[in-house]
C-alpha cells in the first residue's frame, strides 16, 4: 500500500516540488532585478544623475533628478502668476538658498554676523565712511542684485509639472523621446540618453521617498515618530518645492517654520548622546496633529504637480 501511495502521488509531489523551485527562481531573479550592478552606479556617477522613487497616495513612480550649480541651469520655468505670488517665491527661495549655503553652525554665524553688520548702517556711519563707500558702490549694487551661486535640483520636469513613471520602461521610453524637459539642458544629457537601460532605473534606498506615510506616521506621536521617513520626506519636499516652484511648500519648509523645527530635532535626536537626549525633549513639545495637518496639506500640494505620464 505505502509503494502504490507513493506510485500515485509521485508524480504530483514533483510537479510541486518543481513549481516551488520555480518560484524560488523566480524570487531569486527579483531581487537581483532591484539590486544595482557595478555598472549601473558608474553610469549614473558618470552623468551625476540618479533615478528616484517617490510613494504617494495615487501612486509610485519613478523619475530623474540631478543637482548642478545654478550658474549652469536655468531657473524653473512655473505657471504663470501674479506678482505678488512671484515675490513670495522669490522670498521664500532666497531662505532657502541661504539654508543649502549655511552648511555648517560656522557658515550660520558668519551670515548673521553679516546682516547685523548691514542692519547697524546709518547715515552717520555713511558719513564717516563716504569715501570707502564711493569707491565699492559699484560693487556692493552688483552684490545685491546677483543671487549667491548655489547647487539646485533639476527634475523631469517642466513648467512646474513633475513627471513620474509608473514602470522604469515607460521611464527610459521617455527619455529617449523629444519630449521637452528641465533635464535636457544639463551637460551629460545626451550621454544619458544614448545608454540608458530599464535595468538602471534602480533607486538607492537614500532615493526612495515614502511621502504616503508620512501623515499616518507622525499622527503616532512623538514616540512612533520615524526619523529617516520625515527627514527624507523633507528633503524631496524641498527638492521639488524649489524645482517645481510649489510656493507654499517653500514657505512651509523654509528655515525656522515649525516643520524646519521639527527636522532639526529629529537630526538631534537621532546623533544620540546628551544632544539627542534634549532633542528628544524639543520632540514632545511638538504638537503632532499640527504637524501631521501640514504635511497632508504639502503632500497634497506636490501630488497636484505631478503628471502621471504612463
Amino acid at each position: 500500500m505505502c509503494a502504490e501511495f507513493r506510485n500515485t502521488y509521485a508524480p504530483d509531489m514533483e510537479d510541486q516540488v518543481a513549481e516551488a523551485e520555480h518560484d524560488e527562481v523566480a524570487t531569486d531573479d527579483e531581487v537581483v532585478t532591484r539590486t544595482r550592478s557595478s555598472r549601473t552606479d558608474e553610469f549614473w556617477a558618470e552623468v551625476r544623475v540618479d533615478p528616484i522613487e517617490i510613494a504617494l497616495p495615487g501612486g509610485v513612480g519613478y523619475t530623474l533628478r540631478a543637482y548642478r550649480m545654478s550658474s549652469e541651469v536655468a531657473p524653473p520655468t512655473p505657471p504663470s502668476r501674479s506678482d505678488d505670488e512671484s515675490d513670495e517665491f522669490e522670498a521664500a527661495s532666497a531662505a532657502v538658498a541661504r539654508r543649502r549655503l549655511a552648511s555648517d553652525e560656522d557658515d550660520r554665524d558668519e551670515v548673521d554676523d553679516t546682516d547685523a553688520d548691514e542692519a547697524d548702517l546709518d547715515d552717520e556711519d555713511l558719513d564717516d565712511e563716504d569715501e570707502d563707500l564711493e569707491e565699492g558702490e559699484d560693487v556692493n549694487e552688483d552684490d545685491e542684485d546677483a543671487e549667491p551661486e548655489q547647487e539646485v535640483p533639476v527634475f523631469l520636469a517642466r513648467k512646474g509639472k513633475l513627471f513620474l513613471f509608473h514602470s522604469p520602461e515607460a521611464l527610459v521610453e521617455f527619455v529617449k523621446s523629444d519630449a521637452e524637459h528641465d533635464l535636457r539642458q544639463i551637460d551629460t544629457w545626451d550621454t544619458l540618453v544614448e545608454r540608458i537601460t530599464a535595468e538602471d532605473i534602480v533607486p538607492l534606498e537614500e532615493d526612495t521617498y515614502e511621502l504616503d506615510l508620512v501623515v499616518e506616521n507622525l499622527r503616532g506621536g512623538p514616540d512612533a515618530w520615524d526619523a529617516p521617513l520625515i527627514l527624507r520626506a523633507g528633503e524631496i519636499a524641498r527638492d521639488l518645492s524649489y524645482a517645481l516652484r510649489i510656493d507654499p511648500v517653500l514657505v512651509a519648509l523654509s528655515p525656522g517654520t515649525p516643520l524646519d523645527q521639527l527636522d532639526e530635532a529629529l537630526r538631534a535626536a537621532e546623533q544620540g548622546g546628551f544632544t539627542g537626549m534634549l532633542a528628544r525633549r524639543r520632540l514632545r513639545k511638538i504638537p503632532a496633529q499640527q504637524s501631521s495637518l501640514a504635511w497632508r496639506t504639502i503632500i497634497g500640494k506636490i501630488s497636484a504637480a505631478v503628471d502621471w505620464r504612463d
